[in-house]
């Protein structure tokens, strides 16, 4: 065999090879599902419970983590008061509030 049809050999070879970069596109492809799947929906959620505990005013009736249900009597700025039933007020950290319960007279999203 020659220098001549190695080199040839050698470089049919090379040509038939795909680009490096083809390798890493599986990896970009589970980067960009994860990121829609998971990440980003997340992130809308917790920008919208962040927006919610913002929003939370005087009289508005909340779900706590305890799973407890309070009328809601002071905001502050990283506190909430609650009235948890006649007389028995409690102080909580807006974290806690898990949801913010629409009026009895409210429609129901659904409908």
């Amino acid at each position: 065999m020659t220098t001549q049809s190695v080199l040839s050999l050698l470089a049919a070879g090379a040509a038939g090879q795909p680009p490096v970069w083809i390798s890493y596109l599986p990896f970009v492809g589970m980067a960009l599902i994860l990121w829609f799947l998971i990440l980003r929906p997340q992130m809308q959620q917790q920008k919208a419970h962040k927006a919610k505990l913002e929003g939370i005013k005087k009289g508005d009736q909340v779900l706590t983590g305890g799973g407890f249900l309070a009328k809601v009597i002071k905001v502050e700025e990283d506190y909430v008061d609650l009235e948890l039933g006649q007389n028995v007020r409690v102080r909580a950290l807006k974290s806690t509030i898990s949801d913010v319960i629409p009026p009895a007279g409210a429609k129901p999203a659904n409908d």
